[in-house]
């Protein structure tokens, strides 16, 4: 890299690097994630020619992260009626069925009827919502970097359509209507619902963590935790990735479970996560259709990062 280019793109990063983090302050407060996060982007960035292409590239990935934290800022409440009874009956009236003679949700079924094999199976499924994408996404950087564009892109446009859906129609999870009923509680805490059977079976607190950094409880619909495996697995079965797909396929089912198992998400939210997903790789292929200024820029990107 030419040293003036090279002295420019540097005050760049420090410059995005300290607005990341000022405006992290005053939006949503200090928090040692962020230093994480800027301190992973600058070592990654110096460190190497390879490791810079590979961490510029996975800034979709950061993108996402941000705009999903800085959501803790703009509670979806604020704008609109949050569902909670509503969808709750929707669910029993589509999905209830008769269990010990009374009328109940799968949600509520499995919160009477969880077993120990189930809870761990869940909570590995569960887990790999996020590392499975991002695994995926740094196999078609390094062995297919146009295929890598455009699963990230895709992935960002399904978040993207996921996060206004949550301010259109906020929506509470079932663990909620378990735990406080019909009544709506502002600034509720995120939880671990059932994902805490796998915590106390095992001694952590992965769930725990995780579920305490939530940026908004009523954001149930759609369960973007079933829209992403659904872009994994259709970006390999495009590709071809043979037996690999059979696994992917395995955690697409394994997920939507436990996104209902564990009292996340009811069967309604899945199937529209699953809608927001189809939308969203549909949109994206509509982008890129013939020669549109999306897939101009993305051949750009691939030369620059190749």
């Amino acid at each position: 890299m030419p040293f003036k280019k090279n002295i420019r793109a540097s005050i760049l990063v420090l410059f995005f690097s300290l607005a990341y983090l000022v405006l992290s302050f005053f939006l949503i407060g200090f928090k040692t994630d962020q230093l994480v996060l800027v301190g992973l982007f600058n070592g990654l960035y110096y460190l190497s020619a390879v490791t810079r292409k590979f961490i510029l590239g996975f800034t979709v990935f950061i993108v996402f992260w941000i705009i999903f934290d800085y959501m803790k800022a703009f509670p979806n409440y604020h704008y609109n009626t949050v569902s909670i009874q509503d969808l709750y009956q929707m669910e029993k009236t589509l999905f209830g069925f008769m269990h010990q003679g009374v009328l109940v949700t799968p949600n509520e079924y499995w919160l009477i009827n969880h077993t120990t094999i189930l809870d761990i199976l869940s909570g590995l499924f569960y887990l790999s919502w996020i590392p499975v994408p991002l695994t995926f996404a740094g196999y078609l950087f390094f062995y297919h970097k146009p295929a890598f564009f455009y699963f990230s892109l895709t992935f960002l446009l399904v978040n993207l359509i996921g996060f206004a859906f949550y301010y259109i129609y906020p929506a509470a999870p079932p663990w909620y209507v378990q735990q406080f009923g019909f009544d709506f509680i502002a600034n509720t805490k995120g939880n671990t619902a059932g994902l805490s059977r796998f915590d106390a079976y095992f001694g952590v607190s992965i769930f725990k963590g995780l579920y305490e950094k939530s940026s908004n409880v009523f954001a149930a619909m759609p369960s973007l935790h079933s829209a992403y495996p659904v872009i994994v697995l259709y970006y390999g079965i495009k590709y071809q990735l043979g037996k690999i797909n059979w696994l992917l396929g395995l955690i697409v089912l394994g997920i939507w479970f436990s996104a209902v198992y564990s009292s996340h998400h009811y069967i309604l939210d899945v199937l529209a996560g699953i809608t927001c997903s189809i939308l969203g790789i549909w949109l994206f292929q509509q982008m890129i259709k013939g020669n549109t200024w999306v897939h101009r820029a993305i051949n750009r990107a691939v030369k620059a990062l190749s």
